[in-house]
């Protein structure tokens, strides 16, 4: 689910402090609703390390949330980040880093290493306060260490996952582009959206 930023929030990143600012208010806002559940989201960014988007792609338990390599590169395949950083809260209100953050951090970071889109950070995350694996050096052992090499099934399976997302973004960009060129002529919303298949919000915003 993409979480609704602010222009003002769509920053340059500088340090794990500048995520942190926007993470928190987003872990507040959440926090209304669903204090007791651990939130896990991923925030893409760009060459610059602008913020391009934040992404909420798991709810949990008190103290643990499930999620795939396709469920946390999927929106920046589709969106081109080059970028990745990882975001999760403790309900505990602990922000210390556990054995299972570890290896859970490094399966994404191999796994981003393969489709090229680099895993920069992991921030674990409470209202008050927070721990970066980069400000650690973490994310650096991590780099070093052999584990979680992605190879056999796994590998292909990524690869295809990759090609597959890749494909499904430019078939959405050509339908934009014929929707935009089907409005210039006149035609109807509703029309454009029997010929694109885009939806009625997505031919509104072109």
């Amino acid at each position: 689910m993409n979480v609704r930023l602010t222009k003002e929030q769509k920053i340059k990143v500088l340090n794990s402090a500048d995520i942190y600012k926007i993470m928190q208010q987003v872990l507040l806002r959440e926090n209304k609703i669903r204090r007791n559940q651990e939130h896990f989201w991923v925030v893409g960014l760009n060459h610059n390390n602008k913020i391009l988007f934040v992404e909420l792609i798991g709810l949990g338990a008190s103290n643990r949330v499930n999620a795939d390599p396709p469920d946390v590169f999927r929106m920046a395949i589709y969106k081109l980040a080059s970028k990745l950083i990882l975001v999760h809260n403790h309900p505990s209100g602990s922000h210390e880093v556990t054995d299972a953050d570890i290896t859970f951090t490094d399966h994404m970071l191999k796994a981003g290493k393969l489709i090229k889109v680099e895993v920069l950070d992991h921030l674990v995350i409470t209202e008050t306060n927070y721990t970066s694996f980069a400000d650690q050096g973490v994310m650096d052992e991590l780099l070093k260490n052999g584990l979680f090499e992605i190879m056999g099934p796994e590998r292909q399976e990524l690869e295809a996952f990759k090609l597959e997302t890749e494909r499904k973004r430019a078939e959405k960009e050509k339908a934009k582009a014929i929707a935009k060129s089907l409005k210039a002529s006149g035609m109807s919303d509703a029309d454009i959206k029997k010929h694109t298949g885009l939806s009625l919000k997505e031919i509104g915003r072109i």
